[in-house]
């Protein structure tokens, strides 16, 4: 089994969370943007090989949303951020 270190609660085990899907998607204006637009960020997700910025809830523990940059190939965990700081740089995905 995996833990993953909340950044509230400390390490726990993975069964605690829930995975959000990738990180950093920026909403499009509701009052402008084209469907293509809508349709890009409710649907097309990167599923890369390698480094990965995702969204991470601690469902059955403090119940907050945090980011985590972890690898999909062997489930490392590089670095756990809150969901307001920037992406970090020098990770690629």
């Amino acid at each position: 089994m995996q833990n993953i270190p909340c950044p509230f609660c400390g390490p726990r085990d993975e069964v605690e969370f829930r995975c959000g899907g990738q990180s950093h998607i920026t909403r499009p204006n509701p009052s402008s943007a084209p469907d293509a637009e809508w349709a890009a960020y409710l649907y097309v997700r990167e599923n890369p090989k390698g480094w990965s910025f995702e969204r991470w809830h601690h469902s059955f523990g403090c119940r907050q949303w945090f980011n985590v940059v972890r690898n999909t190939v062997t489930h490392e965990i590089r670095q756990v951020y809150a969901m307001t700081d920037p992406k970090p740089e020098g990770v690629h995905s």
